[in-house]
């Protein structure tokens, strides 16, 4: 078998193939034991040992496949010459760049380059990259989440080694919206309905720490019915039990998003005008509540109507106000939380309804509205100068069944759908 020998100048070593595999060394010599010989061989200086005895001199090529020489002095010459400057008797130095910036799930192709380097080796290499068989130097992979990555690489040879640690940034990749997700029949999905959840409350309203804010993008399907839950939170038990519950009333002479508040017994109502909804069409909501009382005594329910406001498409909407039992003064409990569901069970999306970017807040967003809505740009949230306690892209960046909040932990599942109701439809 042919012996492949060559100066790679990125690891600064001569590249030898043979039989047994690569190896990249320095301080070679090549030399002949008598003049009138017809074999060549090579000496490790470093190690003061042959690495080729008596070999035909035919048998050194480069990495063009073209023999060294035409003879065994000519061939030793050609050689040597390639050896000379190869190495040096001092440790290798590292000398490629020791930062990397990336985004997450873009590809990374880093090379190690040292000088006198003969090994190398890598150590604590993040999950998604790998060194690439045949060049170990060399990592190549992407990395699924941000952070500061920080492994380290080393470059040996047979005077010492140099260790250096190669700091890897990943950022998160540039807003895009290009999911929503869609419901038909029964779907709907199920998050963990924790007292951390900005639209729980202990008691009756106690002020700004019981305030919230929920927004979201929404696209009406062709069904006519008319308590088709966008989101809801909150007790199970229908009538003793308080809940937060939005809807869309597709009923062809309505068209409107409607809040309850309350149970089925005592409730605040809040309906949008007629048709200020389009089927088939996206409409931005932020509704916000600014955590006062809610109900008990009937002379005070216009206090209790002011609490709420429901916005369009960045406009505040004249609502129409309604009450049953003078509203709800109790708790609202961490029971359910669904998206496409009311807490109670039933009251279903249909008919190709579509939710996207829907976000809370435990606070009273009403002097942000117009960046919030954005002039009808959806946009990331977590850069606003208040970020959402809870956003959730509904598809963008999800793995079925899953639908990950971006701010925090309070992720939703998918209920009776397939990965084919994350759509390719947006605002």
């Amino acid at each position: 078998m042919s012996i492949i020998i060559y100066r790679d100048a990125a690891a600064n070593a001569i590249f030898v193939e043979d039989a047994n595999g690569v190896q990249f060394l320095n301080s070679l010599q090549a030399y002949l034991i008598n003049p009138l010989d017809v074999v060549v061989s090579i000496k490790d200086l470093a190690r003061d040992i042959d690495i080729f005895t008596g070999i035909p001199f035919a048998e050194f090529i480069d990495d063009s496949a073209i023999a060294y020489g035409a003879t065994a002095p000519l061939t030793v010459n050609a050689l040597n010459a390639v050896f000379t400057g190869s190495g040096s008797d001092n440790a290798p130095v590292i000398t490629s760049t020791l930062t990397v910036n990336t985004t997450e799930g873009v590809t990374i192709n880093y090379e190690m380059v040292a000088t006198g380097g003969v090994g190398y080796e890598w150590t604590n290499l993040p999950a998604g990259l790998v060194t690439v068989d045949g060049n170990v130097r060399k990592i190549v992979g992407s990395i699924a989440a941000d952070g500061v990555y920080t492994p380290t690489m080393k470059a040996v040879n047979y005077f010492g080694s140099d260790t250096e640690t190669l700091t890897i940034t990943v950022s998160n990749p540039p807003y895009s919206n290009t999911k929503s997700v869609n419901f038909n029949n029964n779907d709907y999905m199920n998050a963990s309905a924790l007292t951390s959840n900005p639209m729980y409350r202990a008691a009756n309203g106690a002020g700004a720490s019981d305030a919230w804010t929920i927004c979201g993008w929404f696209k009406g399907g062709t069904s006519s019915d008319s308590n088709q839950t966008i989101i809801s939170y909150g007790g199970t038990d229908k009538d003793n039990e308080g809940r937060v519950w939005v809807y869309w009333d597709g009923n062809s002479s309505k068209e409107q998003i409607v809040l309850k508040f309350g149970s089925e017994d005592d409730w605040l109502r809040f309906t949008t005008p007629d048709n200020s909804l389009v089927d088939n069409t996206w409409v931005h909501f932020i509704i916000t509540y600014d955590g006062g009382t809610t109900g008990s005594n009937g002379g005070s329910i216009n206090d209790y109507y002011s609490r709420f406001e429901i916005w369009l498409d960045g406009v505040s909407q004249t609502l129409t106000k309604e009450n049953s039992n003078d509203g709800w003064d109790s708790s609202i409990k961490n029971e359910q939380f669904r998206i496409g569901e009311v807490v109670f069970g039933g009251e279903h999306m249909r008919n190709n309804d579509k939710v996207d970017e829907v976000a809370i807040w435990s606070s009273d967003q009403t002097a942000n509205v117009a960046a919030i809505y954005n002039g009808g740009t959806t946009h990331d949230l977590s850069a606003l100068t208040t970020a959402p306690d809870n956003w959730w892209r509904m598809g963008d960046g999800d793995t079925f069944p899953t639908i990950t909040d971006q701010i925090s932990t309070l992720d939703f599942t998918m209920f009776n759908m397939t990965v084919g109701d994350i759509v390719n439809d947006t605002p």
